[in-house]
């Protein structure tokens, strides 16, 4: 009925285990999150000196007008794409924790049961409802974090769903904003 000194390391190293888990996620999404960043710093970097020399050659105001209806579509298409890698990246990390967190309970609901199972067969003689109730509980338990698990799911798709939708509007506006500054400045 009562835990070993054994189940105790190996419950301790499973936690540790599950920790480094967890923080090597962190560490990755981090790496991945700052290599973009260097990248995307280097590209308006480099955008800067090209427009700025662009900008030098031009001439009268009308040619002014048009360079700047030109950027912006290429910059807001740089935009998107940059949020999009960043979400991407923490999409990633985010899916990654939420599966090592769902091995951890599941593991943890694993373990819980079969300590309860061992300790009501040693239960006394005229225990069977209390037993019964708490069996009961145990699966009201489970059925109640299942479905908490399936809303976070649909919520986090949800989440997803909206992001893609804002994203494919905020295009098509800044498009059209810009075919209509290049139809002005011809």
């Amino acid at each position: 009925m009562y835990a070993t000194n054994d189940q105790f390391a190996a419950a301790n190293k499973a936690g540790l285990e599950s920790f480094f888990a967890v923080a090597k996620t962190g560490f990755d999404g981090l790496e991945k999150l700052a290599e973009l960043n260097v990248a995307t710093a280097k590209a308006i970097f480099d955008d800067a000196a090209a427009n700025a020399r662009a900008a030098l050659e031009i001439k009268d105001p009308k040619e002014l007008i048009s360079f700047n209806a030109q950027l912006a579509q290429p910059a807001l298409e740089k935009s998107v794409s940059y949020s999009r890698h960043v979400y991407g990246i923490f999409a990633e990390s985010q899916a990654a924790l939420r599966r090592a967190a769902e091995e951890q309970a599941a593991v943890a609901q694993k373990e819980f049961a079969a300590l309860i199972d061992k300790s009501l067969k040693s239960a006394p003689a005229g225990s069977e409802s209390a037993v019964a109730a708490l069996k009961s509980a145990m699966a009201a338990a489970t059925s109640a974090y299942d479905n908490a698990s399936k809303i976070v799911k649909q919520a986090v798709e949800m989440a997803e769903a909206n992001f893609a939708n804002a994203t494919a509007t905020a295009e098509r506006n800044v498009a059209a904003a810009t075919k209509t500054a290049a139809r002005r400045s011809k």
